[in-house]
């Protein structure tokens, strides 16, 4: 029978692959429920998310991610854990969907997140904030597979991938093309691609409302035109 696994990744995703692998039940447990209390306020619908970046330079606080998975397997000895079946992660930086998802643990004393990567049918969602306070923009990856790295919070997908902002559309042509979206959102293609850019046509209400607007100038122009006649 398949089941739903959640992981709490808060910056020691190591004693989560610990608490899973050797000891469900054990201490570990209470804190990973404190963590998730903690960090709820960032998902918060004031504050828009980003593609695998940063909510904000003074957020301090561990972040919580949480993977939904059919099946889920833990290995204690590589840092490392395996996702399987329906991959789902949610996290207030993005959500992204897979068909498996290998998550890489760095080594060491403070160990924490070092890599993410998906495979099949990737697809990644983030909201951009608008500048001047209008809606969020959204922006969808679309890819074969896609690597997170912790590091640079870089985003390299790969296998045809595509990126669809909006109603404009950036689309690579080979399969050797690849897309790198960094923490900022901003997005730098290596190979060949092709970009579409929809332009909706203007309707009756604003081409009647530009014909008013030039009505309009040419009656404030005529008294000027009237005062210069000797």
């Amino acid at each position: 029978m398949s089941r739903s696994v959640v992981l709490f990744i808060a910056l020691t995703l190591p004693c989560a692959l610990e608490g899973q692998t050797n000891s469900p039940a054990s201490s570990p447990a209470p804190k990973k429920a404190e963590k998730k209390e903690k960090s709820s306020p960032k998902s918060s619908p004031d504050k828009a998310p980003s593609l695998l970046g940063p909510l904000s330079p003074k957020s301090n606080e561990p972040i919580t991610t949480e993977i939904y998975a059919d099946d889920a397997f833990f290995d204690s000895n590589k840092n490392q854990g395996i996702f399987s079946g329906h991959v789902k992660v949610a996290d207030p930086r993005f959500t992204l969907q897979a068909d498996k998802l290998t998550v890489y643990i760095t080594k060491g004393e403070n160990q924490g997140l070092e890599k993410a990567v998906a495979e099949g049918n990737v697809a990644v969602v983030r909201d951009r904030p608008d500048p001047n306070g209008g809606s969020p923009t959204r922006a969808v990856g679309r890819s074969d597979q896609a690597t997170y790295i912790a590091a640079t919070g870089d985003v390299e997908m790969r296998g045809t991938p595509r990126v669809q902002e909006g109603v404009n559309t950036h689309i690579a042509t080979s399969p050797e093309t690849v897309m790198v979206v960094n923490q900022k959102g901003q997005l730098t293609t290596r190979g060949p691609s092709r970009t579409e850019i929809r332009q909706e046509p203007k309707t009756d209400d604003q081409k009647d409302e530009k014909k008013g607007e030039k009505k309009n100038e040419t009656k404030a122009a005529e008294p000027a035109k009237s005062s210069a006649t000797p």
